[in-house]
């Protein structure tokens, strides 16, 4: 962190940072479009071999807490190693963008038995009824463990972490089976995408010192 004065003063820190800043801004606004847009579109339920087979429990909490603690992490791993949050930001905008896109595309129906977010809760301004391909709660997570793959203890905190909100949301019935299933092949493919549309961002990011 304390670095991150002098990195501010970098014209080139400084212009990936704001660049990346104003595409997860842009990223956010299309989300809550895409969300909106597929609620209001959004058709029957369907079967499912996981969610017609176990119970709903009682995890909202778990869902709202576990994603405020996720967006927590980010942000602390972001500042311990600030060489390398223009990257990481523009690979989570790019993230929501290209979720985004799958979202508009189908208009499933939530499973008839599901937990209803809290309303008051500030994930709720995130999360719409009809956006559920594919998950992000298992998604990201799962970005941020490939952003950091070379920080053995990052990489497998946040591999669990995806695993563990993946359980949740599957326990809560908020995602379908194929959701979170295929959040993990599609975040795969979302991160090559980052590597080669953002390689300046991840050269620089690369100078910086990991933690063991």
């Amino acid at each position: 962190m304390k670095d991150i004065p002098a990195l501010f003063k970098d014209r080139t820190f400084l212009k990936l940072f704001l660049g990346a800043v104003v595409l997860l801004a842009a990223a956010l606004i299309i989300n809550f479009y895409a969300g909106t847009y597929a609620t209001k579109s959004e058709s029957n339920y369907v079967t499912d071999i996981i969610l017609s087979n176990i119970p709903v429990f009682d995890v909202d909490a778990v869902f709202i807490y576990g994603g405020y603690a996720l967006v927590a992490i980010v942000l602390l791993v972001c500042f311990a190693m600030p060489r390398r949050m223009p990257f990481t930001i523009k690979a989570i905008a790019l993230f929501y963008v290209i979720r985004s896109i799958f979202v508009t595309l189908t208009h499933i129906a939530p499973f008839p038995t599901h937990i209803v977010v809290d309303a008051s809760s500030l994930i709720h301004l995130f999360d719409f009824d009809g956006e559920l391909f594919f998950s992000g709660h298992t998604g990201l997570p799962f970005l941020m463990a490939l952003l950091y793959w070379d920080n053995k203890y990052l990489r497998v905190g946040f591999i669990a972490l995806s695993v563990f909100l993946g359980a949740v949301v599957l326990m809560g019935h908020v995602h379908y089976s194929i959701d979170v299933f295929s959040a993990f092949f599609i975040t795969y493919a979302i991160y090559g995408i980052a590597e080669q549309v953002f390689k300046k961002d991840k050269e620089f990011g690369n100078a910086a010192t990991l933690l063991p």
